[in-house]
């Protein structure tokens, strides 16, 4: 095995426990609580050593509802090939394929991301694709389902991902986003599709609960 996934690997199970979330009970991932080191973390300490805000390491409101709508509407995604982009901990892709995806990838540029992915993937005995790179502007996709959980958080990435989202949607291809109200929501073309109470937490929220909708990006 590849020497910096072993040490990646390492990384997320040191620093994070396996729990599941309120709202989707049904899958376990390695998240990081009051009890792990990385909780109290800055970004300014991680940047000293080197790493990434990790991302991964909490299940976000946007992908819960995503999630969580994905298996109570398992024929969105039955059957079919399904990429979760800006995967994170993997909690939407964890859902499409428990809800039976024909195949699902996860996508992410961030190698703890994906080593937390393939961890919390094998945690619940599903089997996630891993795509490590950046997508954003590549129309040329095998998926006929594109989810992306909480990814309007910061001005510059919604820009450039409310395009691509919107280009995608535009060849046929279900395009669906869960997002908790962020300040920079797409601004193509949406339609709501489901609204979801999501418990967070004030460590990395305004609010205790986050009302979360799910969109469909209309193209």
């Amino acid at each position: 095995m590849d020497h910096a996934v072993t040490t990646e690997a390492q990384f997320v199970r040191s620093n994070t426990v396996l729990a599941a979330t309120a709202l989707v009970p049904e899958l376990r991932l390695h998240l990081a609580s009051e009890i792990t080191p990385i909780w109290e973390a800055t970004e300014a300490e991680l940047a000293r050593t080197g790493l990434p805000p990790p991302f991964w390491a909490f299940a976000w409101a946007g992908g819960q509802a995503l999630a969580r709508h994905i298996l109570d509407h398992p024929g969105i995604i039955a059957g079919r090939r399904v990429l979760d982009f800006a995967s994170g901990s993997g909690i939407v892709a964890l859902a499409a394929a428990r809800a039976g995806a024909a195949v699902v990838a996860a996508n992410e540029i961030d190698r703890f991301a994906a080593a937390a992915i393939a961890l919390n993937a094998a945690a619940n005995g599903l089997t996630v694709d891993i795509i490590l790179a950046d997508l954003i502007g590549r129309t040329e996709l095998e998926a006929e389902v594109i989810l992306a959980g909480d990814v309007c958080y910061e001005q510059p990435m919604a820009g450039r991902v409310a395009l691509w989202l919107d280009a995608l949607a535009r060849t046929g291809r279900t395009v669906l986003m869960g997002d908790p109200g962020r300040t920079y929501l797409l601004g193509v073309g949406i339609a709501a599709v489901a609204s979801y109470d999501v418990a967070t937490t004030r460590e990395i929220e305004d609010r205790e609960v986050r009302r979360t909708t799910v969109w469909r990006v209309t193209g």
